[in-house]
């Protein structure tokens, strides 16, 4: 490859760069690596949370990726730090060129601080002490299996249950209808609530046929 058409090339590498470096901001850090020149392969970093500088060399991926053109081309989601020891989950990316070297690569830095942290809250949050005591707050026990039901239903068409469309809202009651989940005490009342509809057009969506 000519030296212009790597110019050009790691010119486009780093408008994409820019661009999800803007997107997943602050969180994350995107280098490009110019894998032509190792010693000074740091070419550009946008949103700096490494505090490293361009013009650094390569990486050990990147030199692995100068020796050898069977080196994976991707490398998504490994564990990774900085270099004062925050956690960082990585995803590196490597470039050919028409003759199949590697000549750059993109690489992604998410600094994992913040959401560990939430995870770590959430996690205390939603604990609960094991117990004898048993206490059911749903007197209707088939109203937890509907909203299940339904739940799955709408993270099969990743979405939740009250942003389904009004043609998916009549084929899942419509199947609720089929399944004999509908012959459930205040059945209605409750596929009603947690689609968010009102009580009639359920009746109404339970005596429609598909189509």
């Amino acid at each position: 490859m000519s030296e212009n058409k790597d110019n050009s090339l790691l010119n486009q590498l780093d408008t994409i760069a820019r661009g999800l470096s803007e997107t997943f901001a602050p969180f994350c850090e995107v280098v490009v690596h110019d894998l032509n020149n190792p010693q000074h392969a740091i070419l550009a970093i946008h949103n700096n949370l490494s505090g490293r500088e361009t013009g650094q060399p390569a990486t050990e991926l990147g030199l692995a990726r100068i020796a050898s053109p069977d080196f994976p081309s991707i490398i998504a989601n490994y564990a990774n730090q900085f270099a004062d020891g925050r956690p960082v989950k990585s995803t590196s990316i490597g470039i050919k060129d028409s003759s199949g070297k590697y000549v750059a690569a993109l690489c992604m830095n998410v600094d994992m601080t913040l959401f560990r942290g939430i995870q770590s809250a959430l996690a205390q949050f939603t604990e609960i002490e094991s117990s004898a005591v048993v206490e059911h707050l749903e007197p209707a026990t088939g109203s937890e299996a509907i909203r299940q039901r339904i739940d799955s239903y709408a993270a099969k068409r990743a979405t939740t249950a009250r942003a389904l469309n009004v043609a998916d809202r009549r084929a899942l009651i419509q199947a609720l209808r089929k399944e004999g989940l509908l012959e459930v005490r205040k059945s209605m009342d409750t596929v009603a609530q947690h689609l968010g509809i009102s009580r009639a057009t359920a009746y109404l969506y339970a005596r429609q046929e598909n189509g």
